[in-house]
């Protein structure tokens, strides 16, 4: 099967700043896939290339085997971005805006779909209102919409749930993880990184222009070697002596032990009971994708230019 996205050996400057250096990126099709990376990183610019709005300095990107240079027309009817930025035509109502998008695509009669994407992003009763009349939440919305008016197979979503509310980003994602069950491939930026880890199979983390991680979700979270946390709030504010060893930090009346694995739980629970202390709450703390992100990020050494 033919990947979805394929970027080989991509380069872009912006004068004496290095903004991606060469970039070598598959993504699968039916992927649900993140691209994550501080400010700056050069995610929005990889984007840029891919979606075909700049050029890169070498390298070439496909889109379902099609590239976005010498077979723009074709890749394009392939891929449907959702920018970070709140671009809209002041002029038109959420309808005429959507009816508009499928016609740049040579869309006829698109109205069974368009008037299924307003309703499964909540846009029933906004669908007649003109677009400078939104609220910036359902403006994010009409740009949603506009992504996915000539039904692409792959999808880019650029920081699609910044500044808006939680039903929003319910609504998104549901409708969002049914488009990737019917075979549509999602590639997601995000700062919410609960988001990417609760969604993406596969990440990708950039930094000052390199990707500097790689792998499946799974394998990134398991490559933590920091074990877990057991958070617990006790009937008191000490520890017996056997335990301050594995204590990491006390705070708000919060004890925080490192463990190197599970079986370690029951042990600790039985030296809390024979010193007479009352467990009044617990928690079991794994490594996260925030925490892997931190790490990676702190590690990762890119020479500047």
């Amino acid at each position: 099967m033919q990947p979805a996205i394929e970027v080989t050996r991509v380069n872009k400057k912006f004068g004496t700043i290095r903004a991606l250096d060469d970039i070598n990126l598959k993504i699968e099709t039916g992927e649900f896939f993140a691209l994550l990376g501080p400010n700056g990183a050069g995610k929005t610019t990889l984007i840029s290339i891919i979606a075909g709005l700049a050029l890169a300095d070498g390298g070439t990107v496909s889109i379902m085997g099609h590239d976005v240079m010498t077979q723009y027309p074709d890749a394009r009817r392939n891929l449907g971005v959702v920018p970070q930025e709140l671009v809209f035509d002041p002029f038109f109502s959420v309808r005429e805006t959507l009816t508009i998008q499928s016609g740049y695509y040579g869309i006829k009669n698109n109205h069974l779909w368009i008037d299924e994407i307003i309703q499964r992003l909540g846009l029933d009763d906004k669908a007649d209102n003109n677009m400078r009349t939104l609220s910036g939440g359902m403006k994010r919305r009409v740009l949603v919409a506009q992504s996915l008016v000539h039904k692409p197979p792959v999808i880019i979503l650029d920081e699609p749930t910044a500044g808006v509310d939680v039903e929003l980003r319910q609504t998104l994602w549901d409708f969002i993880q049914q488009l990737n069950k019917a075979g549509h491939t999602i590639v997601l930026t995000t700062h919410y990184l609960q988001e990417a880890e609760a969604l993406c199979n596969r990440v990708a983390m950039l930094k000052q222009g390199e990707i500097v991680a790689l792998d499946s979700m799974q394998n990134l979270i398991g490559s933590m070697t920091t074990g877990y946390t057991l958070r617990l709030k006790l009937s008191v504010d000490y520890l017996p002596t056997e335990l301050e060893r594995i204590q990491i930090s006390y705070h708000n009346g919060l004890h925080d032990l490192k463990l190197q694995s599970c079986n370690q739980v029951e042990s600790i629970l039985q030296t809390l009971r024979q010193a007479d202390i009352q467990v009044l709450d617990m928690q079991l703390l794994q490594p996260d994708l925030e925490e892997v992100f931190v790490k990676i990020m702190r590690e990762s050494r890119v020479e500047s230019v």
